[in-house]
C-alpha cells in the first residue's frame, strides 16, 4: 500500500513539474538588438558575458507572449507579416 501512495505521489509531482515548465517566455538579446518568444524557460546570463539580459513569463499561448513583447519597452517593433489572400476565382489575365 505505501508503494502505491509514494509511486501517485511521485506520478503527481512529475507531472507538476513537466505542467509548470510549459509555455513561451520572452527573452531579450542585447547583442543582437532584439526580442524573442522561446518555449523554454531562459537562463538570464548578461553577468557572465552573455546576451540574454532579461526574460519575461511563462505565457500560456504564443498570442499572449506577442502581445507582452509588443508592451515591453526594450523590445522593439515587430511587424506582424501580412495575411495571404485567397486567390480570385474566375479572374483573367
Amino acid at each position: 500500500m505505501k508503494r502505491l501512495l509514494l509511486a501517485g505521489a511521485m506520478m503527481v509531482a512529475t507531472e507538476t513539474c513537466a505542467f509548470a515548465q510549459s509555455g513561451f517566455w520572452v527573452v531579450g538579446d542585447s547583442a543582437a538588438g532584439k526580442c524573442e518568444i522561446v518555449t523554454s524557460n531562459p537562463v538570464i546570463n548578461s553577468q557572465v558575458g552573455g546576451n540574454i539580459t532579461f526574460g519575461s513569463g511563462p505565457y500560456k499561448s504564443i498570442d499572449d507572449a506577442k502581445l507582452a513583447r509588443s508592451n515591453i519597452s526594450e523590445c522593439p517593433t515587430v511587424p506582424e507579416p501580412p495575411a495571404e489572400q485567397a486567390p480570385e476565382e474566375g479572374k483573367s489575365d
